[in-house]
């Protein structure tokens, strides 16, 4: 996809980088025993794009700090950015006379969104990193690497949650013992994100999200270490501080796509998409399944050409997210700067 890489602003350094004698360095700090771990999340499908299987590299608090070091190495080479969320569900629910979010106005949802990430804790961060092609980080291995990020910061015996919502995670298989036991403090994953080059304008990333305002709520949470602001603007000039303005929600996006409507699994298998790795409600795979349907729909709307014009110009999307956009009609809507 040699386009994609002028629509995502991303430059052509990947063959420098696996040129580099760094590779084996940075090899050598995968240690025997996640790699043991890691065979049991290996996938035997294959990335349309990169025809590589992928492997999930869980994260807990004993190896936050390796695989932050993993992420600071190959940044600069995979300037697209996807992330997801998991969380205990939501707890407050818009108005009766409201009972739809589409029908509320961007202050109404951001107020709704503020109230559940300032009552309810993290459970999982999901990020997949990827070049313009669609490639992903493979240490000079013939496997991908995406990461799935665990957090004791949610206690499913004490802390607010939505039953239904810890039930499906549950049966997904999430672990809230060993997320308390074994998961990271969030603080600790403040100190490595901020340090990592993925934040502020200078890193120069693309985030690929879906249906992303509590993704980016609870991230703002960790990184300000108190509640949400108490309005939109204040929010949405925290998302441009900490990720910058090239900020893409699909679910923003599929408002302009015919025939693309629902969840992040019902859009990928309308594009045609496969879940190659781990199961849906899990951070690292979604994070995954969002950035290859996202890839999918710029190929699909952004570099097929209508009539000699192109059907999208993708910085027309950039800043927005799904909820907190203005509504038709509207004199005013909320992106990042």
């Amino acid at each position: 996809m040699p386009q994609l890489k002028l629509l995502l602003g991303c430059q052509e350094n990947r063959a420098e980088f696996q040129n580099e004698n760094q590779t084996r360095a940075c090899l050598c700090s995968v240690s025997m025993v996640t790699e043991k771990r890691e065979q049991n999340h290996k996938c035997q499908s294959m990335i349309p794009n990169a025809k590589k299987p992928v492997i999930v590299r869980e994260v807990w608090a004993e190896n936050l700090e390796q695989e932050f070091n993993l992420i600071r190495f190959v940044r600069p080479y995979y300037p697209v950015a996807s992330l997801d969320t998991e969380f205990p569900g939501v707890i407050y629910l818009p108005n009766v006379d409201k009972p739809f979010y589409s029908e509320m106005s961007p202050s109404e949802n951001y107020k709704i969104m503020k109230s559940n990430v300032d009552a309810l804790n993290i459970i999982q961060v999901g990020l997949t990193l990827s070049d313009c092609h669609g490639n992903f980080p493979d240490f000079g291995t013939g496997t991908g690497f995406i990461w799935e990020f665990n957090f004791r910061d949610f206690s499913v015996e004490g802390d607010r949650q939505n039953p239904n919502s810890i039930e499906l995670l549950r049966q997904q298989g999430i672990d809230f013992a060993k997320n308390r036991d074994k998961g990271i403090d969030s603080n600790d994953f403040k100190m490595q994100i901020l340090q990592s080059g993925l934040l502020f304008k200078t890193s120069s990333m693309s985030w690929v999200t879906f249906h992303s305002a509590y993704d980016f709520g609870y991230l703002i949470k960790i990184l300000i270490r108190r509640e949400l602001p108490p309005n939109i603007e204040a929010f949405m000039w925290l998302v441009e501080f900490y990720f910058g303005p090239r900020v893409y929600d699909m679910k923003y996006m599929m408002k302009f796509c015919n025939g693309l409507y629902g969840g992040l699994d019902r859009v990928a298998k309308t594009l045609g998409v496969e879940r190659v790795a781990g199961k849906s409600h899990q951070a690292g795979s979604d994070s995954l399944l969002t950035l290859q349907t996202f890839m999918k729909l710029l190929e699909n709307f952004c570099l097929k050409e209508n009539h000699g014009k192109r059907d999208w110009n993708l910085n027309e999307f950039e800043g927005f997210l799904y909820g907190l956009e203005a509504k038709e009609g509207d004199s005013f809507g909320y992106r990042v700067a």
